[in-house]
């Protein structure tokens, strides 16, 4: 069971999520292992970078890959405190963020990339704790999105295990094209 296959579209080069309807522990497994993976495979896929490699756009218009690299922990942060929450309120109304507001702010420019790969890290830890030991039950909890409506744990699982994989292949892809 997967939840997107790849595609020529740049903006989506494993495909667009679409969610799992019915969601068994196998998956869910698999799913938590993406995510305990994805630090070391989007470290693996930004390793030895430039500069001006890490400036570059992963695609036209598109975010540069040091705005990735920032991103993705801002993103995780976030959706490990969605999972927190979703665990310990009934049905919580989350907020959102402006992904897009937040790459332009003035700190990611100024951080090194190394402190964001850090953080993800980190996150990742906690949060593939915090997933492995979740119960049968916790899984059917939801937390409500503002656009989305309820959401379970489970999909929120598979949501994320599908946006570590789809910002790496944005940037595996790249460094093909590039021949970096």
């Amino acid at each position: 069971m997967t939840t997107a296959t790849e595609t020529a579209d740049p903006r989506y080069p494993v495909g667009r999520y679409r969610p799992e309807r019915e969601i068994d522990a196998d998956q869910r497994a698999d799913w938590i292992q993406q995510i305990a993976d994805a630090p070391a495979r989007f470290r693996q896929a930004v390793d030895g970078l430039s500069d001006d490699q890490l400036d570059t756009p992963y695609r036209d218009g598109g975010w540069t890959v040091r705005d990735l690299v920032h991103h993705l922990p801002d993103s995780h942060m976030n959706a490990y405190i969605r999972v927190k929450l979703g665990l310990t309120e009934e049905s919580p109304s989350i907020k959102t963020y402006d992904e897009a507001a937040w790459a332009v702010l003035p700190e990611p420019g100024i951080t090194p990339p190394e402190v964001s790969l850090a953080l993800l890290d980190a996150v990742h830890v906690r949060w593939v704790n915090t997933l492995r030991t979740m119960g049968e039950g916790d899984w059917s909890r939801t937390i409500q999105h503002p656009e989305w409506g309820a959401m379970r744990l489970d999909q929120l699982l598979g949501l994320y295990a599908w946006h570590g994989r789809h910002h790496v292949a944005h940037v595996t892809r790249l460094r093909e094209r590039n021949g970096w």
